[in-house]
């Protein structure tokens, strides 16, 4: 009986030694946390951009899956889920590296996360990528120069 009580009171002291622990450390987190970047919205054309691209003829099984993975990140984005965006664009790539907004949208992504570096390569890709759409183009520059703006 006495054992029992002994390793009750030891549990005890342990458990409050790990709480008090913690406790203390969690006062080491910054005061100030950097504000997060603004959220990613989308243009009212990109909305449309996947009926479009899903119509087209002669579009192999492969490319659709892709074009619906690069929907799915967009709205991943939309909904401020890097994660979950970065995640499936991946995928998107894997099916058809060639897309350049596959390339746009995870520099976005990676720019919500704050990594400038991640962001600024997939931006170089995008630009590469869509160097031959004039609209495209244009985004990909906006993107850049916000790239540059955050990593100040």
């Amino acid at each position: 009986m006495g054992l029992k009580v002994l390793l009750i009171n030891f549990k005890m002291v342990i458990v409050t030694f790990i709480f008090g622990f913690s406790m203390v450390l969690s006062g080491c987190a910054p005061a100030v946390m950097k504000p997060s970047p603004e959220v990613y919205r989308e243009t009212p054309r990109e909305a449309d951009e996947f009926e479009e691209n899903a119509e087209k003829p002669g579009l192999s099984p492969r490319a659709l899956a892709a074009l619906q993975l690069t929907e799915q990140g967009r709205m991943f984005l939309e909904n401020n889920q890097p994660d979950d965006a970065i995640g499936i664009l991946e995928r998107a790539l894997n099916l058809n590296p060639n897309n350049g907004r596959n390339y746009y949208y995870l520099a976005e992504a990676w720019l919500m996360k704050w990594n400038v570096g991640q962001a600024a390569e997939f931006n170089r890709l995008a630009e590469i990528y869509l160097k031959d759409d004039s609209e495209w183009r244009y985004r990909v520059r906006l993107q850049r120069e916000r790239i540059k703006e955050q990593d100040q």
